[in-house]
């Protein structure tokens, strides 16, 4: 039996395969405990086949997976007693009151988190009283995000957790990601939403029909990113004098105004710039939608490969 160490999940040439479908493509994959994990890409790319492989809700096709230290197939109860999980597809009890689901959960697990229920509700302004099926869905959301945190676990996935929440809620639940953080627990959560990932992961994996294409921290990613240059001049400059610059890979030039898209190490372009009657320099520091848009369109000055 195994026992958790220094990496929450370890994924080794995971393949996923439904008839001549390959929805996952050997993802190799390791989670430090306690990191707080991203995994985006758009609807249908593997993410949550990924998750449900993971936590052994679907069988691999290929590969081994350990989560918290056990194997994901012949240990999962293991798993799934140190697990908090909010899947994207959540479903409840629809007779049941919210109280009732989550005293019924709590009762599964022991009894543990019993006393977290109504403050979880309060800062997620959730009626505990109202039956599921009277809930809209972002209480349902709710209902699922309290279950998942309550008894304190050491792994906590999030599939999607905030899709059906406003504002102000999803503040509140990266709030309480924050406060599972410090305490030292994992989070590896899905998205498609680029701000919820920018907010809460200390890496972030980019998922595109089933192959990890990027593995890096946000500003990783931003350093290794497209970027944007805008340069004012004295003077008129020719466009001769930008382009073919190592690293310049367009350039658009309007008298005394230029416009460049730079990849990679800027050194080459700065060296010709020294030379040129430059007034002004503008680098606006690349958006995650800007990377993330770059990975998913097959251009591989979008971000990092995977590694």
């Amino acid at each position: 039996m195994g026992a958790p160490g220094a990496n929450a999940i370890e994924i080794r040439g995971l393949v996923k395969r439904y008839g001549s479908f390959l929805a996952l493509n050997g993802i190799d994959l390791d989670v430090s405990s306690g990191e707080a994990f991203g995994f985006i890409g758009p609807n249908g790319a593997g993410k949550t086949t990924l998750i449900r492989t993971m936590l052994d809700l679907l069988r691999p096709s290929e590969g081994s997976l350990r989560v918290l230290g056990f194997d994901s197939r012949r240990e999962a109860r293991h798993i799934h007693a140190r697990l908090g999980y909010v899947p994207g597809d959540l479903t409840l009890w629809e007779r049941f009151t919210g109280r009732q689901a989550l005293e019924f959960l709590c009762g599964q697990r022991g009894g543990a988190g019993h006393d977290r229920i109504e403050p979880l509700a309060e800062r997620l302004g959730l009626s505990l009283d109202r039956r599921i099926k009277e809930l809209s869905k972002g209480n349902r959301e709710k209902v699922g995000l309290i279950q998942a945190f309550m008894h304190d676990p050491e792994l906590i996935v999030l599939d999607e957790p905030t899709s059906g929440l406003d504002p102000l809620v999803q503040q509140e639940v990266f709030a309480i990601v924050a406060e599972a953080r410090s305490r030292g627990r994992t989070v590896f959560f899905s998205s498609h939403r680029l701000e919820e990932v920018e907010r809460i992961a200390d890496r972030v994996g980019v998922i595109r029909e089933g192959e990890l294409v990027a593995l890096d921290s946000v500003a990783g990613l931003r350093h290794r990113a497209t970027r944007r240059i805008e340069l004012s001049f004295s003077s008129p400059v020719e466009p001769s004098a930008l382009e073919g610059v190592p690293g310049v890979d367009e350039v658009r030039v309007a008298g005394e105004r230029a416009h460049l898209i730079v990849s990679g190490p800027v050194g080459p372009l700065l060296e010709v710039l020294a030379t040129l009657p430059v007034e002004s320099l503008a680098a606006p520091e690349p958006d995650l939608e800007e990377i993330f848009l770059g990975l998913y369109s097959g251009n591989s000055e979008g971000g990092a490969d995977a590694s």
